[in-house]
């Protein structure tokens, strides 16, 4: 844990904002099978519907995901007069959907040719159940001021915000 100072009740919030897209993205696009498996779960998603009508529609906007990583990063993460606390969040919410993206090509591309039916829907559902584990802990961290630290993931975002 890193203190750089307290932290506001609105720093958390927003804060917490951030990982409202690595979020969207998994619900999107990793948690198929496993609402397949357990269709009785869907109802979790109900409070998150109006926002994932409003991420899909940056889907049909042209590089809209692209678009919201450059806003966030440089908007919020180079932003030197914005709080070190939401800096490092939003951050470390950017890699989390980087990874995922990378999840998803990995799957799509190199692994679609050599694995099919149930180790894919293995594979599909461990990622997404450890991206919402990521998601709550940092959350829930965050809401307590504290610095999530997940192992690599945080010590990348410390290189990036100083």
């Amino acid at each position: 844990m890193t203190l750089r100072g307290s932290t506001t009740v609105p720093d958390r919030i927003f804060a917490c904002l951030a990982y409202l897209m690595p979020l969207m993205e998994v619900i999107i696009r990793f948690s198929g099978p496993f609402f397949k498996q357990f269709p009785d779960l869907q109802i979790i998603l109900l409070p998150l519907q109006p926002l994932l009508q409003i991420y899909l529609l940056s889907y049909s906007l042209p590089f809209g995901s692209l678009i919201l990583f450059f806003l966030l990063f440089f908007l919020v993460v180079r932003n030197e007069n914005i709080s070190h606390f939401i800096r490092f969040n939003t951050m470390q919410a950017i890699l989390i959907d980087i990874l995922l993206s990378l999840c998803g090509l990995i799957l799509s591309f190199i692994l679609a040719p050599i694995v099919g039916g149930f180790v894919r829907e293995i594979l599909t559902n461990t990622i997404f159940l450890g991206v919402v584990a990521a998601v709550i802990y940092s959350v829930v961290q965050t809401l307590l001021g504290r610095y999530a630290e997940i192992p690599t993931i945080s010590e990348a975002v410390y290189m990036q915000v100083r």
